[in-house]
């Protein structure tokens, strides 16, 4: 059809309220509106689907929009129907969620030509009673929405994705425009090709989101971070995405505690229930939603000022689509990442038992993360680079290492010798089996190919593999050298790479981060606070030390008893000064707070006072025990004085298992009386015997130190016994 460019304006100010186009939109939907295939590449936030909900507007018959999440149609036919006041027939949607009449209602209106945006899921499109509908009206194009999903290669690859050509050419012939926000060369590749649209004009707006900050966090104690991250930033709206619903459950729970108003959203939840938590989200009923990867795909909500993964994504464009949620309408958007290398040994647990294909794409994807978390380099330049784009600034400015960059160094040596490693090889290799090479490691993969015999082998032993694996990305990044993704990630030498190596000039290169073990999430319990060695306010720590010794005297007990070290520790660290917060110190529960509290807290409060300390109140944090049902249950079962193996059986516990159990709930404070059950398994003299060791000549309340010294005398279960009696009637 002819294109009538005022027209085109004049229907995006009466339909959509707005005065000028942004960026591409205008020359794609006249690309698309003349009648051919085409291909956006789009980040999130720049205005998608308005390229194909406006020629849907102009175009004669009704649009075919193909979009994998029945949320996401939803939203977008109550935002179509929002803009055309009194027409609701103008856009349905078509899927399992519709009733019988609802369905025939959609008949209705597609049949008298009212309606003209059509959203379907794949599934939904292959259904032969959908299929003969869609043959009953004209149809003026289809659009194919989140169009990663059709590669496996993608972050959401759906096999019914690969359907949709062959059932278009069932239904009938009309232009195909494919959209997405995340694509790699190889995923547009697939797109076009699976679609076969080759003849498709391309339309590629830069990846770069210039307001979004990028940063890596170690993932030590990632739910107290959290938690201070959005007590320094009040009234803002973000996501958390976390990989397991239980963990989503678990998350929301703690930051509704710590009175942030949050929900969790997961595949788990009823629709109803998802429905409620992601609209209470949109209509700011709530602060922060935390969910799965199921949430988000669609959203539109402008003002998320933060994007948090408290678990790191499994793909670079998982990440990168995800954290594009946040800061839409172009002002301040905070993305945050916990990263550990428990997490990435999860993920890759998870790919086990999966078709070998299918496996080795997944680890590809989950190297590419990992080389992101561990980078030094500027991660704008990263992501960019992932997804085919340079970006010309050395420092971004906005990413923590452009703010805080390590130091550099010269490596065109390093450079050179792992471009004549690459060349040297008569076939091509993984980046992780060249870096093994360069830094001497004699494993199986490199003595099945004999490379512990090249000359090469051990060239830069006085490096780790990582420093090597971050000298091999640099180079990807700077066009020395190439990925064949194709070959699951072969490195070779670029015409580029072979220049630098016969003439090298200065080249500046980094080391990457290295992480800790980190929290992996696992843990049924999250502590309140965790004992970190150091770290503290040394002079109160010394004057609490002091005190204990005191307090320890009168008493007539030792200071291990009155409070152990890391209890003081957390002291000197949270100022406590009340005895509420004061049990949110590791090791102080109700009882031992109420019997030596009040001395430690009067002496913190003067201290506080008097050098006019700013208390941390942020890191005071409330914690939801999973395993508190288990809790209440044996307290109540030892005051009814039931047999401890009855306790253990009832909750299908090992007695070790269940005295684990009691000494955790012990620690925190709780008084218990096991008398009964001790004087019917322990004789007398026994259990004074090692109850007056404890009080005489522990030095800690170690079981470990407890064992060893009373090994021979006594088992291991009298000991705990009796601790467990001794710490109730002495400490707590």
């Amino acid at each position: 059809m002819a294109i009538d460019t005022s027209r085109l304006r004049s229907c995006l100010k009466e339909f959509f309220g707005y005065d000028a186009f942004k960026g591409d939109q205008l020359s794609i939907i006249e690309h698309l509106v003349e009648g051919n295939n085409t291909f956006v590449l789009m980040p999130t936030g720049a205005g998608k689907s308005l390229c194909y909900q406006l020629p849907a507007m102009v175009m004669k018959g009704t649009a075919i929009v193909i979009s994998p999440l029945i949320a996401l149609m939803k939203n977008q036919v109550d935002a179509i129907r929002g803009f055309v006041s009194g027409n609701d027939g103008i856009a349905h949607f078509l899927n399992s969620s519709l009733s019988r009449a609802q369905v025939a209602e959609v008949r209705e209106d597609l049949l008298s030509g009212v309606t003209k945006l059509l959203y379907v899921a794949p599934e939904s499109l292959t259904k032969e009673e959908n299929i003969a509908l869609l043959k009953e009206i004209h149809i003026s194009f289809y659009a194919v929405d989140e169009a990663h999903c059709i590669s496996e290669w993608g972050h959401d690859f759906r096999p019914e994705y690969r359907k949709i050509r062959s059932i278009i050419e069932e239904i009938q012939s009309a232009p195909v425009i494919a959209l997405t926000a995340t694509a790699t060369p190889k995923v547009q590749s697939d797109i076009l090709k699976n679609l076969r649209i080759q003849d498709a004009k391309v339309f590629k707006s830069s990846f770069n989101r210039p307001n979004l900050y990028y940063e890596i966090r170690d993932k030590v104690e990632p739910e107290k971070d959290i938690i201070k991250f959005i007590r320094q930033n009040p009234g803002k709206s973000g996501i958390i995405y976390c990989l397991s619903r239980k963990k989503v459950e678990e998350l929301a729970q703690v930051l509704c505690i710590n009175g942030i108003s949050a929900l969790p959203y997961h595949a788990g939840l009823d629709a109803k229930t998802r429905a409620e938590n992601q609209d209470k989200f949109l209509m700011e009923e709530i602060r922060v939603i935390v969910a799965t990867i199921a949430f988000g795909m669609g959203i539109d909500k402008p003002d998320v000022r933060f994007v948090i993964h408290y678990d790191i994504p499994k793909s670079i464009e998982g990440y990168y689509q995800e954290t594009g949620r946040a800061g839409r309408d172009g002002q301040e958007g905070i993305c945050i990442t916990y990263y550990s290398y428990k997490d990435i040994q999860k993920l890759e647990k998870f790919m086990q038992g999966k078709p070998v294909a299918e496996q080795e794409i997944g680890k590809q994807l989950l190297s590419e993360t990992v080389a992101y978390a561990e980078s030094s380099q500027c991660r704008r330049k990263l992501l960019l680079s992932y997804f085919g784009e340079d970006y010309p600034e050395d420092n971004c400015g906005s990413c923590d290492n452009c703010l805080h960059p390590k130091t550099s160094f010269d490596g065109r040596e390093e450079m050179c010798l792992v471009i004549e490693l690459v060349e040297s090889l008569p076939e091509h290799f993984k980046l992780e089996h060249l870096s093994s090479i360069l830094a001497g490691e004699d494993n199986a993969m490199i003595k099945s190919y004999k490379h512990d015999q090249l000359e090469l082998f051990g060239a830069g032993k006085d490096h780790s593999t990582r420093f090597w694996a971050a000298v091999i990305h640099q180079g990807l990044i700077m066009h020395f050298l190439d990925k064949d993704i194709e070959n699951y990630g072969l490195i070779s030498a670029t015409d580029a790479g072979l220049e630098f190596y016969l003439h090298p000039t200065e080249l500046q290169l980094v080391e990457d981060r290295s992480f800790s073990d980190g929290d992996s999430g696992d843990d049924d319990d999250v502590p309140d606070t965790a004992y970190n060695g150091g770290g503290g306010d040394p002079v109160l720590l010394s004057m609490l030390k002091d005190l204990r010794k005191d307090v320890a005297r009168k008493r007539g007990v030792q200071p291990w008893i009155v409070f152990s070290d890391p209890a003081l520790e957390d002291m000197s660290i949270l100022y406590p000064i009340t005895l509420e917060e004061l049990k949110g110190c590791q090791g102080v529960g109700e009882g031992k707070a109420r019997k030596f509290g009040q001395e430690f807290i009067e002496l913190i409060a003067r201290y506080v006072d008097e050098n006019e300390i700013l208390r941390p109140d942020d890191f005071v944090i409330k914690s939801v025990s999973s395993k508190s049902g288990n809790k209440v249950f044996i307290i109540q079962s030892i005051d009814r004085k039931l047999p401890l193996e009855d306790i253990a059986d009832a909750k299908g516990l090992s007695m070790d298992e269940l005295l684990s159990e009691i000494e955790g709930i012990v620690a925190t404070g709780t008084k218990l009386n096991l008398d009964y059950y001790i004087s019917q398994q322990l004789d007398d003299d026994v259990v004074d015997e090692i109850y007056d060791w404890f009080r005489e000549e522990a030095e800690s309340d170690s079981l470990e130190d407890a064992v060893k010294a009373l090994e021979g005398d006594y088992e291991e279960m009298e000991i705990r016994l009796v601790r467990i009696k001794f710490l109730c009637e002495v400490a707590n």
